[in-house]
């Protein structure tokens, strides 16, 4: 298989929309929990409740999962601090909870114990991207692709073209992640990452197919609802959309299910307000699951115009914590909203050195120069957003256009 980019090109993949995940209180126990505890649990058992703790949390978005999965593994480690598997597992967990570099520690550690585990290969690069050692990661996911190539090696590389600006490209390795995709979760999440390709380039017909694929294969599957919900309002089915909106958030009340709901809601010509007041407390419940939020609540709070002075220091810390493309997005949106409009249009730059081709990322991008003074550039900009994508958000994209005109 060829490598992913050349030394050449040195870019970076950011992993964050993979492992974004919040928490809903669910209660009880997965089939045998109660039997690792009566047993009192030896450390292969406890792994491999971790793992299959990991396993739900990405079916049903419930974090809490990820803090039991956390209790298992350590519980494991300190039975058997040297085993791999718990090791590996256990920098899995960390990549979920955005504490990139602990799963950048374990991830090596789980490498030096077990170096033939092709799986401990991507769980390195993925860290690595998030803290910006890009020519490392990418030898991490070439590496992955030569020893073992399937799901998770193929959307890798299709993630990276992605970033790199080849969106066709990225759909063909997208296409044979499907082959290679399991039944269920799997292969509705391959759906889901296929339909974002297209609906990024404005191609609804291909991006509904993929939506409602990803349903048939996991139904209730969340992230093909939020989806799906904007899908259909750039349709004109407004009703629709905002049923589907409406069935993600009641489901699963993650921030950008929020947001998608509280946005489209407001295009339709209906009040917000009770959708932007769950925001807290999700935090509080992501919080409680082990997972960093500020990035994504900070992105949050600065498109709907709230706590700009909070948001803007916790863009600023999440910027430090794991300084990818999509922090360097947040944070030059944070500072453009407030009015930094130098600083705002130096990140929004940034955000784009890979040559991505993200429309809200133009648009972002748009909205600064115009703020530092630059109006015929920003209009380029909101062209090129609109020229991409032109259904890119129910709340910007009429900004956009009414921008360009």
């Amino acid at each position: 298989m060829p490598n992913v980019v050349t030394r050449r090109k040195a870019v970076a993949v950011a992993t964050a929309s993979l492992v974004l995940l919040v928490a809903v209180a669910l209660g009880g126990t997965l089939r045998g929990e109660d039997g690792v505890r009566a047993a009192g649990g030896d450390a292969r058992s406890l792994t491999r409740l971790g793992i299959t703790l990991q396993q739900r949390w990405r079916e049903t978005a419930d974090a809490s999962y990820l803090a039991r999965s956390g209790d298992a593994l350590r519980r494991a480690l300190a039975l058997a601090p040297g085993d791999p598997e718990a090791t590996s597992a256990f920098a899995s967990l960390a990549l979920s909870q955005h504490r990139f570099r602990d799963a950048l520690a374990a991830g090596r550690q789980a490498r030096r114990l077990a170096p033939g585990t092709a799986r401990n290969l991507g769980i390195v690069g993925d860290a690595l991207l998030e803290l910006g050692r890009y020519e490392e990661a990418f030898a991490a996911y070439d590496a992955l692709a030569a020893r073992k190539p399937g799901l998770g090696a193929y959307a890798r590389v299709a993630h990276a073209r992605e970033l790199i600006g080849q969106p066709r490209a990225a759909m063909e390795a997208m296409r044979l992640a499907l082959d290679a995709a399991g039944p269920g979760e799997p292969q509705a999440w391959t759906h889901v990452e296929l339909a974002k390709l297209h609906f990024g380039l404005g191609e609804l017909g291909p991006a509904r197919r993929h939506a409602r694929a990803a349903l048939a294969a996991f139904p209730g599957y969340v992230y093909a609802l939020d989806l799906l919900a904007r899908i259909e309002f750039a349709r004109g089915d407004r009703a629709g959309a905002l049923s589907l909106a409406e069935r993600a958030t009641r489901r699963v009340p993650l921030p950008q299910f929020v947001g998608t709901l509280a946005d489209l809601r407001r295009a339709s010509g209906r009040g917000a307000g009770e959708q932007l007041r769950l925001v807290g407390a999700i935090e509080r419940v992501l919080r409680a699951g082990g997972i960093r939020t500020d990035l994504e609540t900070a992105l949050f709070d600065v498109d709907h115009g709230r706590r700009l002075a909070d948001a803007l220091a916790r863009a600023r810390r999440a910027y430090r914590e794991r300084p990818s493309i999509d922090a360097d997005d947040v944070l030059g949106w944070a500072l453009t909203r407030s009015g930094r409009c130098d600083d705002g249009l130096r990140y929004a730059q940034r955000a784009l050195r890979l040559g991505t081709l993200d429309a809200s990322k133009l648009f972002h991008l748009g909205m600064a120069l115009r703020c530092a003074g630059r109006p015929l550039a920003a209009r380029h900009s909101f062209g090129r957003a609109l020229r991409l994508n032109p259904y890119f958000s129910p709340r910007w994209a009429p900004v956009a256009r009414n921008a360009a005109a």
